[in-house]
């Protein structure tokens, strides 16, 4: 027992202080600044409150992020007692036994079998918690490029050894369809290899909310905190849906401050890094800044052709180089968009019994995905094809008539009637001032020189391919 008032007041300040870390201001405020400190014997904390709803409210929602405060300031064992003094007197306060047990109750010592798991695999008796992995989600199906080698390098160092790199949380951010999914699961299928004792879960932000709301009307939110503290990794899938939602994220902050405490992986995924994040409580975005950040960019051209020719080995496909191409170029920078085009041109090649080619590609896919249609200026046909041929802008805008000089001349008039609605008089004045019957003579020049020289058609390919990267 305490026998000294002030190390007592000053214990009981300890836990406020700790607590006030945990909560917002407003919640403080209101629930624990009015609660007093009255015993302490040794095994159990009593406390005064104002009324019952009060017990009621911490018993609700603060208990988990308690027990641990509680455990370390007063003993692993410390039981909670509420006193609420009656409304005819203040003399004689009037002792809750319901809640004595609130603290034990949370121990790690808990009896699991009691606590509503939202993911048991029906039939078995001992809790297995399903972790939702999607089979085909790994490393080894994950295409790496310069686009996701921070992403995944981390992926595999928390795979190793969860909970104990500088990489907690893990956040990965990027615009959907690159890939961030495929990491987080790639990393749960990692980690149950290496530890099948581990207790691995993914959940997307919107199922965790659903299962917040249906615990919430069923007065079951601290088996619903608990439940989750149980995780060892914790992969939770577009968090940015945590906007907006007080109740959610509240809960979800008493879950992430357990598991980092305990040691825990969690791993993140949005679709924006956490500075850009709105209406989430500034204490969460604090703590996703802890671990490291790791951006998922659009795929690079070298990541765009192993993505395609990679989906395609998977589907059995025969596909040309010219034809793979063709869908790195013509394809916005969207994994899951390539690899969906991709499975669309295959299965209606099948079904028409036609080889797949560059036209039979355009023909099929302008109906399945948008293509690229970059607006290319007179000005961007310019600059590659100087770069390409290394003549000066200067050089190919003379009246200069050598071979080399003529043809690259000739080249860009051809693609820039190819590429831009620019009318004929319009190419030639933007091309060293020549007239429209100048233009449609390189065209033609160009064009029938592509049908027998296959050389000069790779060439001006390759320009074009440029010119539209």
């Amino acid at each position: 027992m305490l026998s000294n008032s002030q190390a007592y007041s000053d214990m009981w300040q300890n836990c406020l202080d700790r607590i006030k870390t945990q909560t917002s201001a407003e919640e403080f405020a209101k629930w624990f600044e009015p609660i007093v400190p009255l015993e302490f014997d040794g095994t159990t904390l009593r406390l005064r409150v104002p009324n019952e709803s009060y017990v009621r409210q911490i018993e609700k929602n603060y208990i988990p992020f308690l027990r641990p405060i509680i455990s370390q300031l007063y003993g692993q064992q410390t039981r909670l007692h509420y006193a609420v003094p009656r409304p005819s007197t203040t003399a004689v306060p009037v002792t809750s036994e319901v809640d004595s047990t609130a603290i034990t109750r949370f121990n790690t010592q808990t009896n699991t079998a009691n606590i509503k798991n939202p993911f048991v695999i029906p039939g078995l008796k001992r809790i297995i918690i399903d972790p939702q992995l999607n089979p085909s989600l790994t490393f080894s199906t994950f295409i790496e490029g310069e686009c996701n080698r921070l992403a995944r390098s981390a992926g595999m160092s928390v795979a190793v050894d969860p909970g104990h790199t500088p990489f907690n949380p893990l956040y990965i951010y990027g615009d959907s369809g690159l890939g961030k999914t495929h990491i987080m699961q790639a990393i749960g299928h990692e980690v149950r290899q290496r530890h099948p004792e581990l207790q691995v879960l993914y959940v997307s932000m919107n199922k965790f909310q659903a299962q917040f709301q249906t615990a919430y009307k069923n007065g079951e939110i601290p088996d619903f905190i608990h439940f989750y503290q149980m995780i060892d990794v914790l992969m939770i899938d577009d968090i940015q849906e945590l906007t907006g939602k007080t109740g959610t994220q509240n809960a979800f902050f008493n879950i992430f401050n357990h598991l980092q405490l305990a040691g825990k992986q969690l791993i993140l995924t949005s679709d924006k890094p956490p500075v850009e994040l709105k209406d989430i409580e500034q204490r969460l975005l604090t703590r996703f800044k802890w671990g490291l950040s790791a951006q998922l960019a659009s795929p690079d051209p070298e990541t765009k052709l192993k993505i395609i020719r990679a989906k395609a080995r998977k589907l059995g496909a025969e596909i040309s180089d010219e034809v793979v191409a063709y869908l790195a170029d013509n394809i916005s920078a969207n994994v899951r968009e390539i690899e969906g085009a991709l499975s669309s041109l295959v299965a209606n090649a099948s079904f028409l019994g036609r080889r797949i080619t560059p036209s039979l590609a355009k023909e099929i896919l302008k109906v399945y995905v948008k293509l690229n249609h970059k607006e290319i200026t007179i000005e961007r046909i310019l600059a590659v094809v100087c770069e390409q041929q290394s003549i000066e802008l200067e050089r190919l805008n003379s009246t200069e008539r050598t071979r080399s000089v003529a043809q690259a001349r000739q080249i860009a008039m051809y693609l820039a009637k190819q590429h831009t609605k620019a009318p004929l008089t319009t190419i030639g004045a933007s091309i060293g001032g020549r007239n429209h019957a100048t233009v449609l003579h390189s065209c033609k020049a160009v064009s029938n020189l592509m049908e027998t020289d296959k050389n000069f058609r790779r060439q001006v390919e390759e320009i074009e391919r440029k010119i539209m990267a």
